[in-house]
């Protein structure tokens, strides 16, 4: 589950990563880091001035301790002169107190004072190293442009990019769409040719595909049983046809004496 987890973590951090450096501006990258080492520098300044003003803070107990330490040495000596030895003894142990505070407060603002000239020396540094940076970031700020710019013009000449595949992809579309207009309207005209569509401005009741189907059928047949007719009718007008028709009849006279006379007509021809 750890190994997982931790493989989840890697392609979530990828993709990120290659998000954040598709919508990177090196230019506005570049700006950003020169803004944060000029705060750097006003952060170094500040110190500076900080340590100077515990510096000058610590001069003025400095000076006050001095003058308490003259001021008691003198009340020392006139206690002393007066016969107050008590009093004397007193002052005088203010006085090497003050004097111990005072070696004290020498320590503390020359140990300020180092680290003054430490804070000025990494202040230099940092504000030379900040130009050279500034320097630095306009050169490749203007290179990218320079670079980014032929890019564009080499893109738009060779029809590559973007917006020329945008271009691209729109004519491939228009192409396809012409291309099925076409052939469906190729489609429709032999539809409308076999008579698949049904007339809607004719009069009367309209006719479907089967209908006509039907009715073509029924057409054939009358056709073929009036041929049929037709050739039995042109059959029986032969000469062949003829002589049977004459041989039937001769047939009929030779039988007819035995019934009577030739010319007596039959009860059904009276009739």
């Amino acid at each position: 589950m750890a190994g997982l987890t931790g493989r989840m973590s890697t392609v979530v951090k990828a993709k990120v990563s290659k998000l954040l450096d598709r919508a990177e501006d090196p230019a506005e990258t570049l700006d950003y880091s020169y803004q944060k080492q000029v705060e750097q520098l006003q952060n170094v300044k500040k110190g500076i001035a900080d340590v100077m003003t515990a510096k000058k803070r610590l001069q003025m107990q400095e000076t006050s301790l001095q003058q308490s330490v003259v001021k008691l040495d003198t009340q020392a000596r006139q206690a002393l002169s007066a016969g107050h030895e008590d009093l004397a003894r007193t002052a005088l142990e203010r006085k090497n107190i003050a004097q111990t505070e005072l070696q004290s407060l020498d320590g503390q603002v020359a140990e300020l004072e180092q680290q003054q000239q430490k804070l000025i020396d990494s202040e230099q540094k940092l504000r030379a190293k900040i130009e050279a940076f500034r320097t630095k970031k306009e050169v490749i700020k203007a290179q990218y442009s320079a670079a980014e710019a032929q890019v564009r013009i080499s893109e738009a000449a060779n029809g590559v990019g973007e917006q020329m595949a945008d271009v691209g992809l729109a004519m491939q579309r228009a192409i396809d769409k012409t291309e099925n207009m076409k052939a469906r309207a190729d489609a429709v005209s032999e539809l409308e040719a076999a008579g698949t569509f049904e007339d809607l401005t004719a009069l009367g009741s309209g006719e479907d595909d089967i209908d006509r189907q039907l009715k073509q059928l029924s057409s054939k047949s009358e056709v073929d049983d009036d041929l049929a007719k037709m050739k039995s009718e042109i059959g029986a007008g032969t000469p062949g046809g003829t002589a049977a028709q004459i041989s039937a009849g001769g047939g009929k006279d030779q039988q007819a004496p035995s019934g009577g006379s030739a010319g007596a007509p039959s009860e059904s021809e009276q009739q």
